[in-house]
């Protein structure tokens, strides 16, 4: 009665393509049981708790991308070697050599994997238009990897950072497993500092991390799913068939979807990283309640907002070199940001709106002689949340369609053929999609108090209270979950 099917289990255990695993997936939750009875037997032998957490951390990106999780290890071993040797180079062109290469390391894997077909169409006219897409595999999470190694040894050239000095504590520091392949995009600075302090998790961490977790899990597994498989993509899969009421509400679902899907990520893997006795800085802060697009870059992927400004704005002369050049870079920036997302001429065209926008932006607001602190209230407040999240949604339609023809028809309809009666019939088709979107909604703009007395109360509970309540939120998660995995919508880029 115990018999063990072997093969099963080696293949449940084994990279399956269709099948990666994540954070709701039962195969992560069934490990990650094991894992934690292991890490807490390792609490005071730090250096084998820390070789354990690699190699588990190895093993969950292997699960994710198969034997290409060597690229981990060249991007760690490289640019650990690196930063060493730039700490003992005091010849400033030595040590620009030095970041040149990892520069080169890091963004040729990145172009190579991410863009070389997106060129390659590019320059297909230069031999009779020939075409031929080249069969290469996408890495899951190579952006976010390759630029928090990237971050590492900048700063380590700028010299606001010490470079480390064991292998060991950088190879933990790139592959830990919460945030290896959808982020948030964790500095050095901020995180090395707290590989071989003693493991401590207080009742209040664990309270936030059960917290963040159950959110988490209820917003990408609950919410953004079953929009997404129940409506969002019915509509993008061919907009022409559906109205401009129809279209216009799947652009609002995407917007919800993609929200619950990246940040229910990013909560679960601040969740994770807690109950391991380790803090992640914040990635959302309710976003769409933007008042300007500056502003919702400030709330939106904070992590990958906060690297391009640090590494990306401020090395291309920031706001040092006169208006004009700052507007430039502003745009420069965007641009170069949404071509991250993907070789896709859509992402060019979300980034460069996104761009202009935030030096529309800060041009407006020079005029109005408002500095960056300054926070409208009131009546302006409200009008620039409604007119910034649209703003938002617009340039959703690109960012989640893969042809131009695709955002043009769904732009199409929404101004040529709204059909504005059709709400009440759309509203009773697809009740539990919109009481979905509704909750997501309500959740999204209550203040940021109630999420905080939240926390607090998850905190209070006690541990039978706190495991409850996963259980009820995995109970949910079974009842609407769909057929299929539903990969999380970052891991493509």
């Amino acid at each position: 009665m115990w018999q063990i099917d072997w093969n099963k289990l080696i293949e449940e255990l084994s990279y399956q393509a269709q099948q990666p695993m994540i954070f709701s997936s039962g195969i992560f939750l069934f490990l990650f049981a094991g894992f934690t009875l292991i890490y807490a037997l390792l609490q005071k032998q730090t250096t084998l708790r820390l070789l354990f957490v690699v190699a588990f951390s190895y093993y969950f990106y292997y699960k994710s991308s198969g034997f290409y999780f060597f690229l981990l290890g060249v991007v760690t071993v490289s640019d650990f070697l690196l930063a060493r040797i730039m700490e003992k180079t005091e010849h400033k062109h030595a040590r620009k050599a030095l970041l040149l290469c990892s520069l080169i390391i890091n963004l040729g894997l990145l172009c190579y994997f991410k863009y070389t077909n997106f060129f390659y169409e590019m320059l297909a006219p230069l031999w009779n238009g020939e075409f031929h897409k080249l069969d290469i595999f996408l890495p899951v999470g190579i952006s976010f990897f390759t630029f928090q190694s990237l971050s590492y040894t900048i700063d380590v050239y700028r010299r606001d950072l010490k470079p480390l000095h064991n292998l060991l504590d950088y190879a933990f520091y790139v592959s830990f497993f919460p945030q290896l392949v959808a982020g948030p995009i964790v500095r050095a600075r901020d995180f090395i500092t707290q590989i071989r302090q003693p493991l401590t998790v207080t009742s209040e961490m664990f309270g936030k991390g059960i917290y963040f977790i159950a959110a988490g899990l209820f917003k990408k597994a609950v919410i953004s799913d079953y929009i997404s498989v129940n409506f969002v993509e019915r509509i993008f899969e061919n907009p022409n068939l559906y109205s401009g009421i129809e279209n216009l509400m799947g652009v609002y679902g995407y917007a919800l979807q993609i929200y619950c899907d990246f940040s229910g990520y990013s909560d679960m893997a601040i969740g994770i990283a807690l109950l391991l006795g380790f803090h992640f800085p914040m990635n959302f802060n309710s976003p769409y309640q933007s008042a300007s697009i500056t502003e919702f870059w400030r709330r939106w992927h904070i992590s990958l907002s906060s690297w391009l400004r640090d590494y990306l704005y401020i090395s291309m002369g920031g706001n040092r070199k006169g208006r004009l050049r700052t507007y430039f870079n502003l745009f420069m920036t965007m641009l170069l940001g949404g071509l991250w997302h993907g070789a896709s001429w859509n992402f060019v065209v979300w980034g460069a709106i996104h761009g202009v926008a935030l030096a529309l932006h800060k041009f407006w607001r020079s005029l109005l002689g408002r500095d960056k602190h300054y926070e409208s209230h009131g009546i302006r407040r409200v009008f620039g949340i409604i007119l910034t999240f649209h703003l938002v949604c617009f340039c959703w339609i690109f960012f989640r369609n893969s042809t131009f023809e695709a955002s043009w028809s769904m732009i199409t309809q929404i101004f040529t053929n709204f059909q504005p009666q059709l709400f009440s019939q759309l509203i009773e088709g697809y009740k539990a999609v919109f009481a979905l979107m509704l909750l997501g909604y309500v959740l999204h703009f209550l203040p940021t108090g109630c999420e905080r007395a939240c926390q607090r109360a998850v905190t209070r509970l006690p541990l039978v209270g706190q495991a409850l309540l996963l259980v009820v939120i995995i109970y949910v998660v079974i009842q609407v979950k769909t057929s299929d995995i539903q990969p999380f919508i970052y891991f493509q880029f």
